[in-house]
């Protein structure tokens, strides 16, 4: 059974029967109940009433990739070479990571409805449960390897917010390196991951997640976070969402090749959440507190310790807020 096609019928959130259901398929009352389970373990809540069938317990607009590319303005969509929407994938960036060297991944674009494998920072999983968020991976070629890089995740986090901003969502923060953050709690993520050459020309996967509507198998997350949909007046389209988010990031990528992060750093600095704080900052070989003064052209975190300014690059640190 074509389980996009089963997700797709239940998405209005209206009861269908299993008769209509099978006949609609092509398939038994056995595989329709097999499949039911199937959604369910991959997040989303189905009703099953005894005459009646099966519900979800509230609709769902499920991603659209042709509606997605009209949407985008003529900078990014002319930038997009190949747009898919996976129902089911292993890890966006995985996706993106496999077609990055070849041609098909030059303007890559891929979104998912669920991740089994969904991948943050340090290799912490990122739990994406079907219909309710938004997932997705794109391929940037660089030039200039790794040293064109520096500040590229906090560029995409403030291009994250910028978006944001058009849905009227307030309270918006961001946490150095790579969260944008919701009233004190985290609602997105980014991960970069490289191929090709680190110092000439390679390939960048660019990975956000955003939390946009709550989901029971977000129980696991082990940090505070939020979703948009608890902030919003109004029901997020994820599909609207997408196309703001992804209009943001091309723009911002564009100048940011000719400017570097030089040129966002008055606008991160105005979101910057950890200016001003004390932290406890945890690098490979040692842990060391003090305050943030800011980020430097480079993206860089600023950290006064022990009477002297100090710059931080990313990679395998840790910044917590001191209590």
């Amino acid at each position: 059974m074509d389980l996009h096609k089963l997700i797709s019928m239940l998405a209005d959130g209206e009861f269908h029967s299993g008769e209509e259901i099978g006949e609609c398929l092509g398939v038994s009352r056995a595989a329709i109940w097999k499949q039911i389970k199937r959604i369910e373990e991959l997040g989303l809540d189905v009703f099953k009433v005894t005459g009646k069938g099966y519900k979800l317990s509230a609709p769902i607009r499920l991603l659209d990739g042709d509606r997605i590319f009209d949407g985008l303005n003529s900078s990014a969509s002319s930038w997009i070479r190949k747009l898919d929407v996976l129902t089911i994938t292993d890890s966006t960036n995985q996706r993106a990571l496999d077609l990055a060297d070849t041609v098909a991944g030059k303007g890559y674009l891929c979104f998912a409805e669920y991740q089994s494998q969904g991948r943050g920072r340090r290799g912490r999983k990122w739990v994406s449960p079907l219909g309710s968020n938004l997932y997705f991976s794109m391929v940037k070629e660089f030039a200039n390897g790794a040293a064109a890089l520096e500040g590229l995740s906090l560029m995409v986090g403030l291009s994250i917010v910028n978006a944001l901003k058009e849905f009227d969502i307030g309270g918006l923060s961001l946490k150095w390196p790579n969260d944008v953050i919701l009233e004190g709690k985290k609602v997105a993520g980014i991960l970069l991951e490289m191929t090709g050459d680190p110092s000439g020309l390679c390939q960048v996967v660019i990975g956000v997640g955003i939390n946009v509507a709550k989901s029971k198998m977000m129980d696991e997350i082990d940090q505070a976070w939020i979703s948009l949909g608890e902030v919003s007046n109004s029901s997020l389209d994820r599909n609207q969402l997408a196309i703001s988010v992804v209009n943001s990031l091309v723009a911002s990528l564009e100048k940011f090749e000719v400017e570097g992060f030089a040129a966002f750093r008055p606008g991160w600095s105005e979101y910057d959440a950890l200016k001003g704080r004390s932290v406890s900052l945890t690098t490979a070989n040692n842990s060391i507190n003090g305050d943030v003064v800011g980020v430097d052209d480079t993206g860089g975190l600023l950290l006064r310790t022990e009477g002297e300014v100090k710059c931080f690059k990313g990679g395998e640190i840790t910044v917590r807020l001191e209590s």
